[in-house]
């Protein structure tokens, strides 16, 4: 069976680097899977759940805003964070949310400051839907 070389970096690192036979990437108009001999593109990545297909598993990481690169044989995902399930800290997800949303509520943020928090909120609640989805 045909297969995809998935790379997903970081500023950080590379994160994951593998063969896969499917991967399932939250995109700008929702969610895109990717099998191999997929037509080339590239899209935006926004914050959410990224799935992995391979020999008949499936894992997952909590990605962040960045960009996919789609070639017939290799996809690459540029993102600003991506999380294994395993790793995410729910109890520290879930503080880091009250923070956000405390700071949105009293509006003491300028224009620039709230987009951050924003985009911090968006990104935080990725990690909990990720995390949660097998619990609940």
């Amino acid at each position: 069976m045909a297969t995809l070389h998935l790379e997903i970096v970081t500023p950080d690192a590379r994160i994951y680097e593998a063969d896969v036979d499917q991967v399932v990437v939250p995109g700008v108009e929702g969610e895109l899977g990717i099998l191999p001999q997929h037509v080339p593109l590239m899209t935006q990545l926004q914050p959410g759940e990224l799935r992995i297909y391979q020999n008949g598993k499936e894992s997952r990481l909590a990605v962040g805003e960045g960009f996919i690169e789609v070639r017939p044989d290799k996809v690459s995902v540029l993102t600003d964070m991506a999380i294994h399930e395993a790793d995410i800290d729910e109890k520290a997800v879930e503080e880091a949310i009250a923070r956000a949303e405390k700071e949105i509520r009293d509006q003491a943020l300028g224009h620039e400051e709230l987009a951050t928090v924003q985009a911090s909120l968006q990104k935080s609640l990725a990690k909990l839907r990720v995390k949660r989805r097998h619990h609940h």
